[in-house]
């Protein structure tokens, strides 16, 4: 019944959805030159032979999986590898860091004819899902197909459990679509196997599994001499509201260190200008990564308004402040820090990475505070203390290690799929059966 109201509302809801879409194409939130990938139609020739498609939603998962797409493709030379995410952004990062032999497609929305296009074109052998990519077109589409699928690094929140929960018949027919579901903490393994999932395996979590973050070395040779022997900190991944929070944190650390550098970066670039006026209203004044303004002895704040450029200020600065965990955003990856030798600190809210948040603060790899008032208090306790600053900074490159290798206990647990050779599990459209094909392509869409 679900399944049936599913399809309804999308196929009704597909005009809508398709002027939505538009709507975000013009605020350059999708991609326009390859905007049709966004209704199934290929932009690229499918290449011969296995072809295993890979989903992660945004930035964040794709990063998580980058190190397995390239083991997978050590693994598996002839196996080509289909990558699809659903922001600009990402496919921006995706494009600097994919390995060859893989290759980049926006995913379809969740709309019938879009999910039988995309489908039919690409006719994968094996689909991963990452993290709680869970969409019910397209997990008919391939279970229609007899496409087999398996959800990794897999997670799920208590409020998303009890929405799944009480639709528990669909939540069991949806998981049923998985041959094997690997969920990155105990508690989410529970989620999954009272939902119905079967079998669900946990190891950990792949972001430990990530590359550090690239940086530009002619840009790390350029700006640390400007910043010189100067205290600095970080704001990275900034949300609206935690700038300010942070700035006067900021401003009363400088009655003690008044030469102290704070570098800015905020979590989606397109709110550089808005910092800026914040800057402007208060008369502090401010470097401008995108203006490509320098960093002077008068400048107090670095706005670092650009994208894919974390790593290179992980390298700057040694004590770190995670955005999105002073609001409840739910924080961001503090394993990324971890791996450049930093001290981390963050917030209350970091319920997207409760599991790493628990772990980094219960080995003292990183400091959690419960208010703001807190935030100049521990900023300068490790920039008065070295050895106080190098215990956590340590700690976190050393826990960030020890859980490097879920990576392999995933390969090892995905070989039984990926292992095949592609003429032993051919897909072709004419194989569907034709009661599911017509019931898979009905509707119409842009």
């Amino acid at each position: 019944m679900f399944s049936f109201l599913y399809r309804l509302a999308t196929g009704l809801g597909a005009p809508f959805i398709g002027l939505y879409l538009l709507k975000r194409r013009a605020e350059g939130r999708e991609g326009r030159a390859r905007f049709a990938e966004r209704f199934g139609h290929p932009s690229r020739p499918r290449p011969d032979g296995h072809l295993v498609w890979c989903h992660a939603a945004s930035v964040g998962e794709a990063a998580s999986i980058l190190a397995l797409v390239e083991k997978l493709r050590g693994l598996y030379p002839n196996t080509s590898i289909l990558v699809t995410t659903g922001t600009v952004s990402s496919a921006n990062m995706l494009a600097e860091r994919l390995p060859p032999g893989t290759f980049h497609q926006y995913v379809p929305v969740d709309l019938v004819p879009c999910v039988t296009r995309f489908l039919r074109y690409w006719r994968p052998h094996f689909a991963l899902f990452i993290e709680s990519e869970l969409w019910p077109n397209m997990l008919d589409g391939l279970r229609a197909r007899q496409i087999p699928a398996a959800l990794i690094n897999a997670r799920m929140s208590d409020a998303s459990f009890r929405r799944w929960y009480r639709a528990k018949g669909w939540a069991k027919r949806l998981m049923s679509g998985f041959v094997l579901c690997l969920a990155q903490t105990e508690d989410d393994r529970s989620r999954f196997v009272a939902l119905g999932a079967r079998p669900v395996r946990c190891f950990g979590n792949l972001k430990y599994a990530a590359k550090p973050l690239p940086a530009d070395e002619k840009e790390l040779a350029r700006l640390r001499p400007e910043i010189g022997n100067r205290p600095v900190w970080l704001l990275a991944s900034s949300h609206r509201g935690e700038e300010e929070m942070v700035l006067a944190a900021h401003q009363k650390l400088r009655e003690k260190w008044p030469d102290l550098l704070l570098i800015v970066v905020p979590r989606h670039a397109s709110r550089g200008e808005e910092i800026a006026a914040l800057l402007d209203e208060r008369g502090i004044a401010y470097a401008q990564r995108t203006k490509q303004a320098s960093i002077d002895g008068q400048t107090q704040i670095y706005l670092a308004d650009t994208m894919g450029e974390l790593g290179l200020f992980y390298r700057l600065c040694r004590v770190v402040f995670i955005g999105g965990s002073f609001k409840p955003v739910g924080g961001h990856n503090p394993v990324e820090p971890a791996q450049l030798d930093c001290a981390i600190v963050f917030g209350p809210h970091m319920h997207n990475f409760s599991a790493i948040a628990r772990e980094f603060t219960r080995q003292q790899a990183a400091i959690q505070l419960q208010g703001e008032g807190e935030i100049a208090f521990t900023v300068d306790r490790l920039l008065s203390s070295e050895g106080e600053k190098m215990k956590y900074a340590t700690a976190a490159r050393i826990l960030a290690d020890q859980k490097r290798h879920v990576i392999d206990q995933v390969a090892d647990a995905l070989a039984p799929w990926l292992g095949q050779r592609s003429e032993d599990r051919k897909q072709k459209p004419e194989t569907y059966s034709s009661r599911s094909e017509s019931r898979l392509s009905a509707g119409r869409v842009p």
